[in-house]
């Protein structure tokens, strides 16, 4: 019996006619229940997919494709010609040098917060995406003829500072590491360095960012912590098609064990860790509905089999063997899975392109997208048709079991 005979006689028993019994309604709610977890995985799988995306793209304005830090103590300094050599890196299109400190903000209003003040050159706009989230005010930094910074807006809003006022101001104050107990004794103002910027712009990232963060120029950071030509950390935008692990892979090994260079993810390896480990979690509990959702299968195709043990009787007459009998109903149950996980995966993309295209079903509250984001990817497809066929092979598995025990119709006449 050729493998085209046994999926003819597969396909004519879905389409055939049967005796008044449970078995048609038992495919059908067995082939809706997983066209439903078929439909529902792949709209989950999208939505997680665009959160991921849009959380990754919103990191992007403060973590580069390669950051290089000092393995041990928070500043570095760095010769011109390393600094030229990685320039010069295969894969590197720019670098930007950057230092930062937490230091303790007084707005001209009174307000006082703790925030980290980074002090950045002037790539350091072309290497992330920060401008882009500018909301308010310019998205530049400047030395004369005003000291000026961007802020978050979340601390704007502590601090009650204005973009727009030409009298809004703060002061970043951080410790002097020069002055003696004694020159403290006598004037507490000594223990502390200044730096007064003026806020021309604010972001709005995520609150990560957003309460945190006030970028000015390098220079007036290093002269604030007393470290001229130093630095916290060099970041790195790569040209597009280079491999980050392999560009950080050559960096470390120019550098050496005295820096760590670090990729996008290995900089924030648990945020990514716990969005891949949310996807597949839902995924495990998804499958388990399909799963439940199989035994009706299990149960349609045995009475399947019950139904035709006759035609298995002639076919086992006919020459035909046990593992082409099994062949039949396994291929029936392949069949019953792909037409309604088919059915529900198509229906579930055409849900989530009409997500995409006219956002149906919105987020509501202070966000900065409007509707939830949906992002398809062909492996989750692939991921899913895989997981379907898995599953009707496994119902299908002990009906065809017993299908072979079936005994046979004798065909000759007395």
């Amino acid at each position: 019996m050729s493998l085209t005979l046994i999926r003819q006689l597969a396909w004519r028993y879905l389409r055939g006619k049967r005796t008044a019994n449970a078995v048609p309604v038992l495919s059908r709610i067995s082939m809706v229940a997983i066209g439903v977890g078929a439909a529902a995985m792949i709209i989950l799988f999208s939505v997680f997919n665009g959160f991921e995306g849009l959380v990754k793209d919103l990191y992007r304005a403060f973590y580069p494709d390669i950051r290089i830090t000092a393995a041990q103590g928070k500043f570095f300094q760095l010769d011109d010609d390393i600094y030229k050599r990685l320039q010069h890196t295969e894969g590197v299109a720019l670098m930007s040098r950057v230092l930062e400190d937490n230091v303790l903000l007084n707005s001209s209003s009174d307000e006082k917060r703790f925030a980290t003040l980074k002090g950045v050159d002037a790539d350091y706009f072309k290497v992330n995406d920060v401008a882009v989230y500018v909301t308010e005010g310019i998205s530049t930094i400047a030395t004369e003829p005003v000291q000026t910074a961007l802020i978050g807006s979340q601390l704007l809003g502590q601090l009650g500072l204005d973009v727009n006022n030409a009298f809004s101001f703060m002061n970043a104050y951080y410790p002097n590491p020069k002055a003696t107990p004694s020159e403290i004794a006598q004037s507490p103002e000594q223990a502390f360095q200044s730096l007064r910027l003026r806020p021309d712009g604010a972001f709005t990232i995520q609150d990560d960012f957003d309460g945190k963060y006030v970028i000015a120029d390098i220079g007036l950071v290093q002269g604030l912590v007393q470290e001229p030509g130093k630095y916290s950390s060099l970041e790195l935008k790569l040209k597009p098609g280079a491999d980050p692990e392999d560009v950080s892979a050559i960096i470390q090994s120019q550098l050496g064990s005295g820096y760590k260079v670090q990729t996008r993810f290995e900089q924030n390896r648990d945020l990514y860790t716990i969005m891949q480990s949310e996807k597949w979690a839902v995924y495990g509990i998804l499958v388990l509905v399909l799963m439940i959702a199989a035994f009706n299968m299990v149960g349609a195709l045995s009475l399947l089999v019950l139904e035709k043990q006759k035609d298995i009787g002639i076919l086992k007459a006919m020459g035909a063997r046990n593992s082409h009998i099994s062949g039949i109903f396994l291929s029936e149950g392949t069949l019953w899975a792909l037409l309604g996980g088919g059915a529900g995966l198509a229906l579930g993309i055409l849900l989530c392109i009409g997500q995409q295209q006219f956002g149906w079903i919105k987020l509501g509250g202070a966000f900065i997208i409007e509707a939830y984001p949906i992002r398809l990817q062909v492996a989750d497809i692939l991921v899913i048709l895989v997981t379907i066929l898995a599953i009707g092979l496994l119902a299908a598995w002990f009906p065809a079991a017993r299908a072979t025990k079936v005994e046979g119709i004798s065909l000759k006449s007395d």
